[in-house]
């Protein structure tokens, strides 16, 4: 374990089977993770994409951005309040950061709450914000608070309420020949970023007082071949994705984005805000019963991976329990064991959005929090999320 940064991480141990490539038409290199490159979609950046979908599903699209705050400020439909059915669209395809779903959903726990639950995968052609937005689907989740952020700034009525991961994995990988430990290193490195990615090295650089033109930054794809063969540094990606991780055969050090300042939260959840406040009593009992299964998850990670895995039978079952070993340590920490699983800190998304902002990602004026993120479901359910860290 490397030391110089608190939290720097270094890989060791065997490498893990690689995944199906399953049916995809989606082309991904053999070594990659399918979930993974679909997850860079909804990382950091929301295009107008989303906008002129939702005004395409909801008939407003002759309206302007202020009368569309007006008229959608209580969001898209979905189900009727009060009914049973609660479908969760994905802005990827279906993956161990849904084990606890999984698990409610093969338990019987969403049943007995009186929810007809059901999983909406995702994927590159697919908007999973403008279908919430839109009522396709009551809830949602992406992989990364900033593009929540950004919607709500492009005035889809959207709003998160709990956060599956409390601390994002999004990590700066490293040669230990050539290692990246603390932000500082990052100077006169060249480092391989997605596209999506691009912003998030602007963010550690400005957080860190790093003149960008110290950095070269070049443009990579999910495939870790760069950082292996020497045409980078640097190479960036999700910790829990052990599949693309493989090829450096557990020789790197890792430098995780949280650790460097920049602190989001991963797979956050959310809703219309016509849902939270008409059908608030539902989303309660959604929260109550997926806790339930991401405490019985963390207990059970063969189960849970099984259950999962019944779901998406073209995942491979050694994979994602690599993966969800990985993930539940981001997924419960201090603040879970404070707090209940899906705890949300309202001063941790002003950062982001200060951050945002700095960067000039925003088209018009910021979001305010009270506009981003809801903690009334986490209030009312405190007593039924569990708290462990």
């Amino acid at each position: 374990m490397e030391t110089a940064f608190p939290h720097a991480v270094t890989g060791d141990g065997p490498p893990f089977r690689r995944p199906s490539s399953g049916g995809s038409a989606f082309p991904v290199p053999p070594a990659v993770n399918r979930t993974d490159v679909l997850r860079r979609f909804t990382l950091t950046n929301l295009s107008d994409m989303s906008r002129r979908s939702f005004l395409h599903y909801t008939g407003l699209a002759a309206v302007s951005t202020p009368l569309l705050a007006a008229c959608g400020g209580q969001g898209g439909g979905g189900a009727a309040a009060g009914g049973k059915g609660l479908s969760m669209q994905l802005g990827f395809l279906l993956d161990n950061g849904q084990l606890g779903e999984a698990v409610a959903l093969g338990k019987g726990w969403y049943a007995d709450n009186g929810i007809d639950f059901s999983f909406k995968p995702g994927g590159p052609s697919i908007d999973g914000i403008a279908m919430v937005a839109g009522g396709q689907s009551q809830v949602g989740q992406v992989s990364s608070s900033p593009s929540l952020m950004l919607a709500v700034s492009q005035g889809v009525p959207i709003k998160a309420f709990a956060a599956g991961v409390q601390q994002h994995p999004y990590a700066y990988f490293s040669r230990p020949e050539k290692p990246v430990r603390t932000p500082a290193d990052l100077a006169g490195k060249k480092v391989g970023v997605q596209a999506t990615g691009k912003v998030l090295m602007s963010a550690l650089l400005a957080k860190n007082g790093i003149p960008e033109k110290e950095v070269e930054v070049v443009a990579v794809g999910a495939d870790v071949t760069p950082l292996t063969t020497g045409q980078v540094d640097v190479w960036t990606g999700w910790l829990s994705n052990v599949a693309a991780l493989r090829p450096l055969n557990g020789r790197y050090v890792a430098m995780r984005l949280w650790d460097a300042g920049i602190r989001l939260y991963a797979n956050p959840y959310y809703a219309t805000t016509r849902t939270l406040e008409q059908d608030s009593a539902k989303l309660q009992k959604f929260v109550s019963a997926t806790a339930a299964g991401w405490k019985y998850a963390r207990e059970n990670v063969d189960e849970a991976v099984a259950l999962l895995v019944k779901n998406a039978p073209t995942l491979k079952a050694a994979d994602m329990k690599a993966q969800a070993e990985v993930l539940l340590k981001y997924t419960f920490d201090q603040t879970t064991a404070a707090q209940g699983w899906g705890a949300m800190d309202k001063t941790l998304w002003q950062q982001q959005l200060d951050m945002w902002a700095q960067l000039k990602q925003f088209k018009g004026t910021p979001p305010t929090v009270d506009k981003v993120a809801t903690t009334a479901v986490l209030d009312a359910t405190a007593g039924t999320r569990p708290k462990l860290g």
